[in-house]
């Protein structure tokens, strides 16, 4: 059974940073593409971030040039640098492997990690 734990989360000031991490068990990671999502209170989920097995990233164009994503196989875990965080950017973060169709993922969502942007 695939789980994803993902972790980092936190209240951050508009400006700041913060690094989730995503943890995978049940899986070889190396051979996925990895995403990060995000989900808002009452919008729907979004594609932020991919990183494929190779390390090439992508990015949604609203976190281009303040987000980063790479993954270590080694250890199973994908990771997100987020700089320069803004209110917009508030919402539960996971990580899955993108499905291609719309923002579904492969395996089951995690629980996920509340990213707090606030003054």
């Amino acid at each position: 059974q695939v789980q994803f734990v993902e972790s980092g989360g936190g209240l951050v000031q508009p400006g700041g940073s913060l690094r989730l991490s995503c943890a995978a068990s049940g899986i070889i990671f190396s051979p996925y593409i990895l995403a990060w999502f995000r989900q808002a209170p009452g919008k729907q989920r979004e594609l932020v971030a991919g990183v494929s097995s190779g390390g090439r990233t992508n990015y949604a164009d609203p976190v281009k040039g303040r987000f980063t994503v790479s993954r270590d196989n080694a250890k199973n875990t994908v990771y997100l640098q987020m700089n320069d965080l803004r209110p917009e950017d508030a919402a539960v973060y996971y990580c899955n492997v993108p499905s291609g169709i719309g923002t579904a993922g492969i395996f089951s969502w995690g629980q996920g990690t509340q990213v707090t942007v606030s003054s």
